[in-house]
């Protein structure tokens, strides 16, 4: 289940507590690149990530905002060139491999079709490129709430989102969860979360409403063609049996198989002579 991209932006832009959600998410994928580690490089973010990636703008190659054609398209960055792109869920318009850095958000947990969309995050990733799945947190408050675009779609644990992109040849890294404080858009919860992002830090067992997971592309070694699979092991079943040979026929053998044979049902040859004689 999508949302619809003017739910986003209304929750994101306008809201307050969507604007506190957009930098507990933000300062936390600043944690794990910063603008100078992506300069020269190539970003691209899916699903609603563009909140996101504002920072790179000034030191990236290029960034790019895909978004799911069931969700709708919005203009991004405003006042500035337009890098959002309307894209087909599971055929992104981009090149294989020519991608260094991936950010999902709103993107993994709505899809009808989560395995494709990871085969094409793969796809599109180049060689060592890494990417960042930020989903709702499945023991979190935000997943509970309606209110917020986290309470949509599949919440996942760390173990379950591990599990489903290590299935798909992801090497997961760093791991980080944020929005700790609850969904409330109340004056006093909003004014404390600040504090209560950094209380999580500190805090491992205080679940936060979204789970954030660094992910390496894993390249498969070349297989050369051909049969190549030996068994290391074979079975020995037929160790004591002796191996059949090959045996040249002799003389005797030759002339007993070539001369006819004498049999009462044999019609033919002698046979048949000595049926003859004793009829008369």
């Amino acid at each position: 289940m999508h949302l619809d991209v003017l739910d986003l932006r209304e929750f994101y832009y306008r809201s307050l507590l969507g604007r506190a959600a957009q930098k507990g998410v933000r300062d936390r994928l600043l944690q794990f690149w910063s603008p100078e580690d992506v300069k020269g490089q190539s970003i691209v973010g899916f699903g609603f990530a563009v909140p996101l990636l504002r920072p790179y703008l000034p030191t990236a190659r290029r960034v790019t905002g895909l978004m799911p054609a069931q969700q709708g398209v919005m203009s991004w960055p405003a006042g500035e060139q337009n890098v959002a792109v309307l894209a087909e869920e599971t055929m992104w318009p981009l090149e294989t491999g020519s991608v260094d850095r991936l950010v999902l958000m709103h993107g993994l947990e709505t899809s009808d079709r989560p395995k494709t969309l990871l085969d094409e995050c793969w796809r599109v990733l180049g060689p060592g490129g890494r990417a960042v799945f930020i989903v709702p947190n499945r023991a979190g408050l935000w997943a509970r709430r309606d209110g917020t675009p986290f309470g949509y779609g599949r919440p996942y644990s760390n173990s379950q989102l591990e599990a489903q992109l290590k299935a798909h040849d992801f090497i997961p890294g760093r791991h980080m969860s944020a929005l700790f404080a609850p969904p409330s858009d109340k004056r006093f919860w909003l004014r404390s979360t600040t504090l209560w992002e950094r209380f999580g830090k500190a805090a491992p067992w205080l679940a936060g409403g979204v789970l954030m997971v660094e992910v390496k592309k894993q390249m498969l070694a070349p297989r050369p063609p051909g049969l190549v699979d030996r068994a290391r092991k074979p079975l020995r079943v037929l160790e004591g049996l002796v191996a059949p040979e090959v045996k040249p026929i002799g003389r005797e053998t030759s002339e007993s198989a070539a001369k006819p044979a004498d049999t009462p049902g044999d019609l033919t040859g002698a046979g048949l002579q000595q049926k003859m004689r004793t009829s008369d």
